[in-house]
């Protein structure tokens, strides 16, 4: 107990002077890889660095389904701000004493929309869209009794209209016991790749190498360059703390540190009460300490179904964006 508590503190002190800095908010591409799909730690405000709860935690750290025995598959929706659509899928599939290997598909669209120029404001008579897409491939495995660890790599796709940047991005995580209680302490590092920028017709142009000269050729096809920008890397450090408070209850605690390549730091805490092992109710409050924060508090509630060959656990998360107004998330799990 006063090991967890003097942690906590440190974690919470380590923020602060965060505040001070400038911020570095839209300085990265692929800001759709940090939408986080769970929508039981999206309710505990996405403090799930330090969970080993199997694909559900596999987006926080790679590490949580090194101990899986069982199949485990995934699926999140999310209506997500300004009405896009979220997706995002996973499997899981333990192999005895190989460890657990999972596969992540991650979808943004944000729907048809009229294209509009400067000489044709209420549309040309075309429609384009933008969507993002990442598949994930990944392996996780317990090293020890009480350590495990993991590691994924993704590739990555943004497209808007006949646009589109690639590029691939690495996660690794590990997962430590510290007690047999349960006391957990895990950190991630996530999309670490390479810069890019993107390419596409939507860039190619026609050019006049000088506009004072008559006579030439006023039309040269060129292709204009964007500049390439880096990845949202994040590393995340955090610990959970699971109590018995009855025969039936349980609490879990956990809080989340979070250092950002494109914002300031920031620390995220929620806690699960469960009951009977079959119904979660869950809060949180996310990115504290953010400069210019419009994420905070989080609430969802959740249903766990456990049989002899099969269960499943269906789950729902709200989360306040301020001015962006709320999002809404549902997972549905089943393993088998």
């Amino acid at each position: 107990m006063r090991f967890f508590t003097i942690v906590i503190a440190l974690l919470i002190l380590a923020s602060p002077g965060c505040v001070f800095a400038q911020s570095k908010t839209g300085t990265a591409i692929g800001q759709f890889l940090l939408i986080e799909p769970s929508a039981r730690f999206a309710a505990m405000g996405n403090a799930g660095v330090s969970a080993a709860e199997g694909i559900q935690g596999a987006y926080y750290n790679p590490a949580a389904v090194g101990a899986l025995d069982r199949r485990e598959l995934m699926f999140t929706h999310s209506t997500w701000l300004a009405d896009i659509s979220y997706d995002y899928a996973a499997l899981a599939i333990p192999v005895r004493s190989l460890g657990t290997f999972f596969a992540a598909v991650t979808s943004l669209n944000s729907g048809e929309m009229d294209v509009r120029t400067v000489e044709q404001p209420l549309g040309t008579g075309e429609r384009f869209d933008a969507a993002d897409l990442a598949f994930g491939l990944g392996y996780g495995r317990r090293i020890t009794d009480r350590f495990d660890a993991g590691v994924q790599i993704n590739y990555v796709d943004q497209r808007i209209w006949h646009s589109s940047l690639r590029t691939v991005t690495l996660n690794v995580g590990t997962l430590y016991r510290i007690t047999e209680g349960g006391l957990r302490i895990g950190s991630s590092l996530v999309n670490y790749g390479t810069k890019a920028g993107f390419g596409g017709r939507d860039l190619r142009i026609q050019y006049d190498a000088d506009t004072d000269i008559y006579g030439d050729n006023s039309s040269l096809p060129a292709e204009q360059h964007t500049e390439e920008y880096a990845l949202p890397v994040l590393f995340r450090v955090g610990l959970l703390w699971p109590v018995r408070t009855g025969e039936e209850h349980r609490l879990l605690t956990a809080i989340d540190a979070f250092h950002p390549s494109d914002n300031t730091e920031s620390v995220s805490m929620g806690a699960e009460w469960i009951w009977k092992e079959a119904f979660s109710a869950r809060g949180g409050y996310q990115d504290l300490f953010q400069q210019d924060a419009e994420v905070g508090w989080t609430f969802g509630l959740g249903f766990r179904q456990v049989m002899e060959t099969y269960g499943f656990d269906l789950d729902y998360a709200w989360a306040d964006h301020g001015r962006l107004e709320d999002t809404h998330r549902v997972t549905f799990v089943v393993r088998f």
